[in-house]
């Protein structure tokens, strides 16, 4: 058996035996490179371990996670919701629709999916199934849109793979705006028709709409959440910052929504936010660093190159080949967390998509579409688990099928953006 074999085997049964990923990673990484280099591993390993956290663009990843984290202790999400209600709420199906673009609001200042439905799906579920909506589209609306947070800038996916893979992280982030407006305006006409045909599942709220003073004095509310994206996208767009720069942008303005705005930054939650981020930042930046190890190995021993070549060697069309890669990835999301999925499958896949002719950041865009579809999907999912968490009235197995119409929304427009990547490109093919 060869030296990746024993090593992928090494890897899954650290993975089956409750070893916490980041060090399955580095063990099964360190045996290969000793495999294939001897002592020289004990040089190589912490090197690569080192070498992929030292960068300058590695700095946006904690500061991008203080920033959500900051955001998710203030009332953010219900101001958001509330604003969208009001100049929504006149549709059939106006309050879920209203979810679905607060939690595009607040990943537009977050990047983290269970923040978003955490934040919002605490006032939004109770209300619309206070409201008459079915339980299903009120859970389901909610847990899905959450995720729009990893795929609207900032975006902690989108640091990861270019910490990855080499790829500009001001690209990506602008990359994802095309896709992420794309699948909140999909949910949102998905729950509009769906309401249509199914009318018992919202009420008719034509005689509960708001005037337009009510209206615009909603916005009054949110104003600062414009004012922070404008602030952190519109200063990496103009070439004012970089992503690394544009994240202590963002990380001040969250403090001062946090502290000047809303008032709630007291000693106590400043300490709970900066042990909260901490913990989270540590977490990823071991797996990525590790992983580093692991990725190495696999280059070292050209397993990357050989899986592509193989695959290229049995002459399947490129939608076939791009739709069994997507498949894949789905299944994986199934049972494997974002941050790993990425740091795995990207030094493997990644020779593959390039060596079929595609944009690594083509495929950076639909990966983080893949995860969308990840975090939301069993036994994994922790979008679903953290709706449980803020409504305990909600029975997970609800929560689950009531996710699986808008996960088949979320797969069509993955489809789309695989099939015509230049959906994905013109718009970051603007800073070139």
């Amino acid at each position: 058996m060869s030296a990746a074999a024993l090593v992928s085997v090494l890897l899954i049964l650290l993975i089956l035996g409750g070893l916490p990923i980041f060090l399955a990673l580095g063990v099964a990484g360190m045996a290969g490179l000793f495999m294939a280099r001897g002592s020289a591993a004990l040089a190589l390993a912490p090197t690569s371990f080192f070498g992929q956290l030292s960068s300058f663009e590695m700095i946006a990843l904690p500061l991008f996670i203080l920033m959500g984290h900051t955001l998710a202790a203030t009332p953010i999400g219900r101001d958001l919701f509330v604003a969208a209600s009001r100049w929504l709420g006149w549709l059939r199906g106006g309050l879920a629709i209203a979810s679905v673009g607060a939690c595009t609001g607040f990943g537009a200042v977050s990047g983290v999916s269970i923040a978003g439905v955490a934040s919002v799906g605490a006032l939004a579920v109770p209300e619309m199934i206070e409201r008459g909506y079915s339980r299903s589209i009120a859970a389901g609306s909610v847990v899905t849109a959450g995720a729009l947070a990893m795929l609207i800038p900032p975006s902690v996916p989108f640091i990861i793979y270019a910490a990855v893979s080499g790829e500009s992280v001001a690209k990506l982030f602008i990359g994802g705006l095309v896709p992420g407006l794309a699948l909140a305006l999909a949910l949102s006409l998905f729950i509009y028709v769906r309401v249509w045909l199914r009318p018992e599942e919202a009420p008719d709220r034509a005689a509960e709409t708001y005037s337009w003073s009510e209206r615009l004095a909603s916005l009054k509310d949110v104003w600062h959440v414009v004012l922070l994206i404008g602030w952190v996208l519109g200063s990496i767009y103009t070439g004012i910052a970089t992503p690394s720069e544009a994240s202590a942008v963002g990380a001040l303005g969250a403090f001062a929504v946090a502290g000047l705005i809303y008032r709630v930054l007291t000693p106590r939650l400043l300490l709970d936010i900066l042990k909260q981020s901490l913990r989270v930042s540590a977490a990823i930046l071991l797996i990525i660093g590790c992983a580093k190890i692991f990725g190495d190995f696999l280059n070292l021993v050209r397993v990357p190159q050989t899986l592509a070549d193989a695959l290229l060697a049995l002459n399947l069309p490129d939608t076939a080949i791009l739709l069994a890669l997507m498949a894949l990835l789905i299944v994986l999301g199934m049972f494997v967390d974002a941050v790993s999925l990425i740091v795995v499958t990207t030094p493997i896949l990644l020779p593959l998509i390039v060596g079929m002719g595609y944009d690594p950041l083509w495929f950076g865009i639909v990966l983080v579409i893949n995860l969308e579809i990840a975090v939301v999907t069993p036994p994994v999912g922790l979008n679903l688990y953290t709706l449980r968490g803020v409504c305990p009235f909600l029975r997970i197995e609800e929560i689950i099928k009531s996710s699986i119409p808008f996960v088949l929304i979320q797969i069509l427009v993955l489809i789309v953006f695989t099939l015509f990547p230049a959906l994905s490109l013109w718009l970051p093919g603007t800073l070139d």
